[in-house]
């Protein structure tokens, strides 16, 4: 979620918008409506995220799924020796890798760019496990999994028009693979992606800013399992949207919704179970660079007149408490300086008291 207030001052004049010119942080609501379109100026800001979240997830699932399909198209696709493009039959390791390269990479960036507008899900399953742990209002869920339904499609749609010969994108079970065992497959791969978004997005702490390069990675290592089984979906906007514009749904279709919205289930469950336990107690300090947190805690306790030795542990209980307060992503560090310099005041006092 972007904290950001708009910018009070002169902002750019936007095309048929007349620019704020408030300077003073009083007005800066007065200002941000000033730089607002004049036919949005009267919609409530719940109508107005929403809206701005679905424009968001849209095109960001656009871009995430056409670039990934794309890629699944030439792979599945070679040149034959008269110059015409026929489909690739079986498998190979090189075109595995490229495939989940592909989606791995596509996810990574996407996600990156994404993520301060929508949250960059671009995944019905993962929105649904988003909703279930509580990170996500399931009215802006349910507009989210309709828009990245819609994404899908259309990055299918762009796919099928952009590149020759025939649109070769779909999921289909491989390699003798059953329909339980599809699912099964699906569903797994899909927990493992979504516990992935859970501990490194919805979980917040120092590292959650580099979260897209770890769910970019998790999804590149599920569709090096699952593309040769499955077809690595993990994600039924991904199936849905191909099978649209190619008019032609499997009789297993079904595996690409049920996999995916089992496995979301399932990590959410255990998301849940391990927050009922208090997991961040079995492995804690994780979240505290003691280093640079301990270090700034220590100097106001010297500088009241505090020694090193007396001062260290205390610093060092600061920083931990503070890494506590923040692991729900509201960024308390400033508490723990505040309470550091509060207790050097107070120490300070108590010495002049004994000095009397």
């Amino acid at each position: 979620m972007n904290i950001n207030q708009p910018r009070a001052g002169r902002g750019p004049a936007l095309p048929f918008t007349k620019a704020a010119r408030s300077t003073s942080d009083a007005d800066l609501e007065s200002a941000g409506d000033g730089q607002r379109l004049p036919t949005i100026r009267g919609i409530p800001d719940s109508i107005r995220n929403h809206f701005i979240a679905i424009c968001g997830e849209f095109v960001g699932t656009v871009l995430f799924l056409f670039l990934a399909l794309s890629g699944c198209q030439v792979a599945n696709s070679i040149p034959s020796s008269s110059g015409l493009t026929v489909t690739q039959t079986g498998s190979n390791p090189q075109q595995l890798q490229y495939i989940a390269l592909c989606f791995g990479f596509s996810l990574a960036v996407n996600a990156w760019v994404f993520f301060r507008i929508s949250g960059g899900l671009f995944n019905p399953a993962v929105t649904l496990g988003m909703c279930l742990i509580g990170a996500l209002p399931w009215v802006r869920g349910v507009l989210l999994f309709a828009t990245q339904l819609l994404g899908g499609m259309a990055a299918a749609a762009l796919v099928a028009c952009m590149f020759p010969g025939p649109l070769n994108v779909q999921t289909t079970l491989g390699g003798g693979t059953t329909h339980v065992q599809g699912l099964f497959i699906e569903m797994l791969l899909t927990a493992q992606l979504v516990f992935t978004i859970f501990m490194l997005a919805a979980e917040k702490h120092k590292g959650t800013f580099m979260a897209p390069v770890g769910i970019g990675l998790s999804l590149f290592i599920a569709e090096l399992t699952g593309v040769y089984f499955t077809g690595g979906s993990l994600n039924p906007a991904r199936s849905f949207g191909p099978a649209v514009v190619d008019h032609h749904f499997l009789p297993y279709h079904w595996i690409y919704w049920v996999g995916p919205i089992l496995g979301s289930i399932v990590a959410a469950g255990f998301y849940k179970f391990i927050k009922m336990l208090e997991y961040e107690t079995a492995n804690p300090d994780q979240d505290i660079d003691h280093v640079a947190d301990v270090e700034e805690r220590k100097g106001p306790l010297m500088a009241a007149g505090m020694h090193e030795a007396d001062a260290q542990p205390v610093a060092k209980e600061l920083a931990e408490k503070s890494a506590g307060t923040g692991a729900g992503g509201d960024g308390h560090d400033s508490d723990g300086r505040a309470m550091a310099g509060g207790m050097g005041r107070d120490y300070r006092e108590m010495d002049q008291t004994r000095s009397r």
